[in-house]
C-alpha cells in the first residue's frame, strides 16, 4: 500500500440544514441469478467456511451480462418512486452513486433520467469515493434540498462489481455483489428533520485501486489485469475499523447527541467483521445496525442503502428516529452523517 505522508483531512458541520427533508419512499433492485460459497469454490482456492469466517458473506448476486449499472438503477428506482408518490417528471434531480458507470461517457446519471422519463431533473453522478459515494450523494442532495428551486431529489446508489473483479483473484472474487437501492428525498413541514450533521475523511492510499482505465494508464495500454479492482484486506481492515467508529462518534457529537440517542446505524456492508467490529468500539448492540451483507456481499455504493431499505419497509424508522448512515470507500474516503427521520 503507498499513503502520502500527510495527515487526513477531515471536514465537519453541525449546524444542521434549515430547510428540513424526508425519506420519502426506498426502493431495491437484486439481480435473480445468486452465487454461493459453494460456487465459487469450483474456480478459487477457498472454502465456504473460509469466506463465512472472515466476511460473513455466503451469498451474493450477479448482474446478467447483457445488463448494466443503470439498468439496476432504473429497476430500483421503480418502487421507490412508487411508495414515495412520485412521478418521474416531478424530480427536480437524478443523482448516481456509483464506481462502475455504464462507460466513461455519456454520465449514467443522464442514461438513468432519460429511461425514466425525469426530463426536467438535473442529472448528478457521484463516481470516486467508490463505497463511499453514497455518503457524498446524500450529503449533497441534502444542500441541494436547501435551494427553493428543488424540492424532490432520486438518489440511486448501485454497484456492478462483477465487472470490475478479477475472477481468479480470491482477495477480491469472495466479497462483491451486484444490486442498486433508490431514496427519495423530499422537503417536509416536519422541523428538526433532515440533516443534523455530517463528519467527512479522508487520506490517500492505493490499498484499494483499479489501476488501468484512466489518462495515467489508458486501458488500450495497460497490462492483462490491471482493468480489475485491487485490495489490500489489511489496510483496508485497520483504516474501517479506526476511521468508521472516530467519523460516527464525531458526528454524533456535532449533533449534539450522544451515540446511546441514536436508534439505527445504517452502515457500508463491506464485511459482516468490520460492522460486529465498528459496532462494539462504538458500545451498541449490533442489533441497531441492519444486515444485508450475509445475502447480498459488498455491493458497494449500495451496501448502506439496502441496510435502510429493509428498516424503512419493515416500518421500522418511526418519525422522530435519529440515524447515521456511515461508509468508508477507496481512496480512502470515509464519512458519516446523522439525521432525524421527518
Amino acid at each position: 500500500m503507498t499513503v502520502t505522508e500527510a495527515q487526513p483531512v477531515f471536514h465537519q458541520a453541525g449546524a444542521g440544514l434549515p430547510v428540513p427533508f424526508a425519506v420519502a419512499g426506498t426502493g431495491m433492485h437484486l439481480p435473480p441469478a445468486v452465487v454461493t460459497n459453494q460456487e465459487l469454490t469450483r474456480t478459487l482456492d477457498t472454502s465456504d467456511e473460509w469466506i463465512t469466517s472472515r466476511t460473513g458473506i455466503r451469498e451474493r448476486r450477479r448482474l446478467a451480462p447483457h445488463l448494466a449499472t443503470s439498468d439496476m438503477c432504473v429497476a430500483a428506482a421503480a418502487p421507490a418512486l412508487d411508495s414515495a408518490g412520485i412521478a418521474p417528471a416531478q424530480l427536480d434531480a437524478v443523482i448516481v452513486a456509483t464506481y462502475t458507470g455504464d462507460q466513461p461517457l455519456p454520465s449514467t446519471a443522464l442514461i438513468v433520467k432519460d429511461a425514466l422519463g425525469a426530463h426536467c431533473a438535473l442529472a448528478l453522478d457521484v463516481t470516486q469515493a467508490a463505497c463511499a459515494n453514497g455518503i457524498q450523494a446524500m450529503l449533497i442532495a441534502a444542500h441541494l434540498l436547501q435551494n427553493p428551486s428543488i424540492s424532490t431529489i432520486l438518489l440511486l446508489a448501485a454497484d456492478c462489481a462483477s465487472r470490475v473483479t478479477d475472477p481468479t483473484d480470491r482477495t477480491t472474487g469472495v466479497f462483491f455483489g451486484d444490486a442498486a437501492a433508490a431514496v427519495v428525498l423530499t422537503r417536509s413541514d416536519s422541523s428538526g428533520a433532515g440533516l443534523l450533521s455530517y463528519n467527512l475523511g479522508s487520506q490517500l492510499s492505493y490499498g484499494v485501486q483499479i489501476p488501468a482505465g484512466g489518462s495515467r494508464l489508458p486501458t488500450a495500454t495497460a497490462t492483462a489485469g490491471d482493468h480489475y479492482l485491487r485490495m489490500d484486506g489489511r489496510a483496508v481492515w485497520n483504516t474501517a475499523t479506526t476511521r468508521l467508529p472516530e467519523s460516527i462518534t464525531s458526528a454524533a457529537h456535532r449533533a449534539g447527541m450522544s451515540i446511546d440517542q441514536i436508534q439505527h446505524f445504517f452502515l457500508h456492508q463491506a464485511n459482516l467483521n468490520i460492522l460486529t467490529e465498528t459496532m462494539a468500539a462504538l458500545g451498541v448492540p449490533r442489533q441497531r445496525a441492519p444486515i444485508t451483507v450475509d445475502r447480498l456481499g459488498n455491493t458497494g455504493s449500495a451496501g448502506l442503502f439496502t441496510a435502510l431499505h429493509s428498516t424503512f419497509t419493515e416500518g421500522a424508522l418511526a418519525s422522530g428516529d435519529t440515524y447515521v448512515l456511515a461508509g468508508i470507500g477507496a481512496g480512502f474516503q470515509w464519512g458519516s452523517l446523522c439525521l432525524r427521520h421527518a
